[in-house]
């Protein structure tokens, strides 16, 4: 089992879509459920569920396609345990050209590279998303 619970959460969602999955399910933490919900508002997953009570909580995904192709190509993991990687709001550049997103932890919470710079709030860069 992996000690990183941000790379086993979207390492996982990446490679659900690549098998086509409809579905995948995690187990719970306002972590998890707050970085999905960044990535649901942006359009990468369909919908994002809570369900269960107390220490059975998941959290339920619904993957998207769009024609069969998957909506999450690729995600690199920007700042991980050995390396932390922080960045103002003046220094956060567009992903992809605009196509993809970044996930930023910040004091206001887990926003995405948009919402920081509109926010001139910087934080920790979790990971890239396109």
């Amino acid at each position: 089992m992996v000690g990183d619970t941000i790379s086993n959460l979207i390492i996982s969602l990446k490679n659900a879509q690549k098998a086509k999955h409809t579905t995948v399910t995690f187990s719970y933490s306002k972590m998890s459920m707050s970085i999905l919900e960044a990535i649901k508002k942006h359009g990468f997953v369909s919908d994002v569920e809570k369900t269960g009570k107390d220490l059975k909580k998941k959290i339920i995904v619904t993957l998207k396609y769009e024609d069969g192709v998957p909506a999450i190509t690729d995600v690199k993991r920007q700042s991980k345990q050995s390396k932390r990687v922080y960045l103002g709001y003046k220094d956060i550049k567009p992903v992809r050209n605009g196509y993809g997103m970044a996930i930023l932890s910040t004091p206001q919470g887990i926003l995405n590279d948009k919402e920081a710079i509109k926010s001139k709030i910087g934080g920790e860069i979790l990971f890239t998303m396109w």
